[in-house]
């Protein structure tokens, strides 16, 4: 999994509801990147409310948010309308940016072993560079833990 310090890829394509978008395109504003299982699941509902909730907030500290999963752009529109979220899903059907972050991990499931998508957020400078990781995201608090974050970082 990247880390702080490391340089986010920038180059990776992704479907959006409007036009595909790489992460170059986002540069000159601090980003939220977090990526998450499943859309319409318990864990990830709670994570995106929690971020929906917090967006104003993250926003006036000078910072946009992005979420990723596996699930297509039909998913995510039903995601975002059903929740009411406010800010840009991706779809990585492919896995290429999520094998590129680290987030693609090997699960297990009824003793089943898959590949799934490791709950873990990314606050990434203007430049492109990651500032700060939450590896295992408590989807409960995670919007008042990346304004807190967020808030430290611009205050330097």
């Amino acid at each position: 999994m990247l880390q702080a310090g490391d340089k986010a890829p920038l180059d990776i394509q992704l479907d959006t509801e409007s036009q595909p978008r790489k992460l170059r395109d986002l540069l000159g504003t601090y980003t939220v990147l977090y990526f998450y299982p499943k859309d319409n699941t318990p864990g990830c509902t709670v994570q995106a409310c929690s971020l929906r909730d917090y967006k104003e907030e993250i926003t006036k500290a000078g910072a946009q948010i992005i979420g990723v999963s596996k699930d297509g752009i039909k998913s995510h529109k039903n995601f975002r309308e059903k929740h009411n979220l406010n800010f840009e899903l991706w779809s990585d059907t492919d896995t290429e940016l999520m094998k590129a972050f680290g987030t693609l991990v090997e699960k297990s499931m009824f003793g089943k072993k898959y590949l799934g998508t490791k709950r873990s957020t990314f606050l990434i400078s203007p430049e492109g560079t990651i500032i700060k990781v939450w590896p295992d995201a408590d989807p409960k608090d995670h919007g008042l833990e990346i304004l807190t974050a967020l808030k430290q970082e611009t205050a330097t």
